[in-house]
């Protein structure tokens, strides 16, 4: 036992010097990416501005001003009114909310379920490996806006259904990278001293295996918040994700399917078109500076 106490006590002395390295690398590769702060500032505004909405907005986003049909921006509506009168920069600011909440929680779904299903394939295999992977190959072998879609027929487009159903159709490619990076980390030398010193399986997955594929991870989880976003986005425009009076980027767009409205009214589709693009377009920066950060290989 003292032999074991040790080992790990030289184990964990080694580690940290090892982290601290890790972590001042790939800070300095994340601070020489223009494009990483271009994406991490633009999305720290937009969720700010999601945040601070009822500051920031001069009217009620449900609010319908009877003699402001479709009028363009002026003083009192300064992105102008939508086609029943509400104001679109107050339903802009919501729509974030909308937008940003579906995303990290679904996110949030995704990385969990995908995680853990990944972590038990990959570290126990055998049975429990082939039927996590031959489920996550039948779900992946559909379009997953064709798979949300049918959940939602099915269940209904509730905000809370909208958010579960896209958690828990888009964790097998989580599931998939996590269990090829621990296959590649049970063979450790951390991974044999907690088996050796009796810890359990649950254990050694919880305590050594996800910590070590944390980096993987966070990149996973800042493409795929972009992916949501824009299959948010695609949903609301459809009319299958967020319902009206409530606002979302995706539904004040489909309030612009008109080639009038288009041609002559840009204000009611020109700023939640932009604000999807900026936000999935801030995150896969972020997503790919993550990536060459973390990527040991990586020199700036």
């Amino acid at each position: 036992m003292a032999v074991l106490d040790t080992t790990s006590t030289t184990t964990t002395l080694s580690a940290a010097p090892q982290a601290n390295k890790s972590a001042n690398r790939v800070w300095r590769a994340f601070r020489g990416n223009r494009r990483a702060w271009f994406g991490a500032i633009t999305i720290t505004i937009i969720a700010l501005a999601a945040l601070f909405a009822p500051m920031l907005a001069k009217h009620a986003p449900q609010t319908i001003d009877m003699l402001a049909f479709q009028q363009p921006p002026n003083s009192n509506h300064i992105l102008g009114t939508d086609s029943v009168g509400r104001d679109v920069f107050s339903r802009l600011l919501y729509g974030a909310r909308v937008s940003l909440v579906v995303s990290l929680v679904a996110v949030t779904i995704n990385v969990t379920v995908g995680s853990i299903l990944g972590a038990i394939a990959g570290y126990i295999g055998g049975a429990p490996d082939q039927i996590i992977m031959r489920i996550s190959d039948s779900i992946l072998a559909f379009p997953l806006l064709i798979l949300v879609i049918v959940a939602v027929a099915i269940w209904g487009s509730s905000l809370t259904n909208l958010v579960i159903v896209i958690g828990l159709m888009s964790w097998p490619s989580t599931a998939r990278i996590v269990r090829g990076q621990v296959l590649s980390i049970r063979n450790e030398d951390y991974v044999a001293a907690a088996t050796t010193s009796g810890a359990s399986r649950s254990r050694i997955i919880r305590a050594h295996i996800l910590p070590n594929t944390l980096a993987p991870i966070i990149v996973i989880a800042t493409f795929d918040a972009a992916s949501i976003v824009l299959l948010e986005g695609s949903l609301s425009f459809l009319g299958l994700g967020v319902q009206p009076p409530m606002p979302s980027w995706g539904n004040m767009l489909s309030d612009a399917q008109s080639l009038v409205i288009l041609e002559s009214m840009p204000w009611l589709w020109l700023p939640p078109g932009l604000a999807i693009a900026l936000t999935v377009l801030s995150l896969n920066f972020l997503g790919d500076a993550l990536r060459e950060a973390f990527d040991p290989t990586t020199h700036r």
